[in-house]
């Protein structure tokens, strides 16, 4: 067991409920698909770090057995359910801290080519500052990372607007917490942020994003 644990914030790829914004011109069953190949591919860069352990937060909890399929080994699996974003980092958090880490760092499950730098940034700030945040190009963040839990963090936010990096910054700044930022990256939200994504393999290794490359082979992306 690491000191540190990455946790990806996972959803079941179900057609109508997930990457909704890319529908259209993506169909929802493609849409779903995509988001599919986004997660599994978060989940092989990760699994391959040697300094951290590998959890999913999994949401809903009734897909167990699918995260079980689509995960390595060892990998920690937390069922979550909450009204919104900060209820399930919450529950995340507490569940990873009572199990022992002393570091946790979440991360969205749709950003899987985030360059790994930015993860050991995120784990040498938190050596310094009581909070961690990767900045996300759309106003929220990627990651969230912490020491100990602090509960007020996920409490008055937002969710899915572009104030929730400001809010969360505010209420550290109320709590007295000291806060880092890592680099800006961005979510795989719109037809846009997709067109990036396939322009960017271009320049990445052909062995990484294997799922996302075998999406983008049979989907024509306009």
């Amino acid at each position: 067991m690491n000191d540190t644990v990455v946790v990806i914030m996972a959803k079941a790829p179900e057609a109508g409920m997930t990457k909704t914004r890319l529908s259209p011109p993506l169909t929802p069953e493609q849409a779903a698909r995509l988001y599919e190949a986004l997660l599994c591919d978060t989940i092989d860069g990760l699994a391959a770090l040697d300094w951290a352990d590998l959890a999913l937060a999994i949401s809903p909890p009734d897909f167990r057995l699918y995260f079980e399929q689509i995960t390595p080994d060892g990998t920690r699996l937390l069922p979550i359910e909450g009204v919104d974003l900060g209820d399930c980092l919450e529950q995340a958090f507490e569940s990873l801290f009572e199990a022992g880490y002393h570091q946790v760092l979440a991360l969205n499950a749709d950003g899987p080519s985030l360059p790994r730098v930015y993860l050991q940034q995120a784990a040498a700030l938190l050596e310094q500052y009581a909070l961690v945040l990767g900045e996300g190009q759309d106003g929220g963040y990627y990651l969230i990372g912490l020491k100990q839990l602090q509960a007020s963090l996920f409490q008055g936010i937002a969710w899915s607007t572009p104030q929730v990096l400001a809010q969360t910054l505010q209420q550290a700044a109320r709590a007295g917490l000291s806060a880092a930022l890592t680099p800006q990256w961005y979510d795989v939200d719109t037809i846009q942020d997709l067109q990036r994504l396939k322009a960017e393999l271009l320049g990445l290794p052909a062995d990484r994003l294997g799922h996302t490359r075998q999406f983008l082979a049979e989907v024509d992306i306009p």
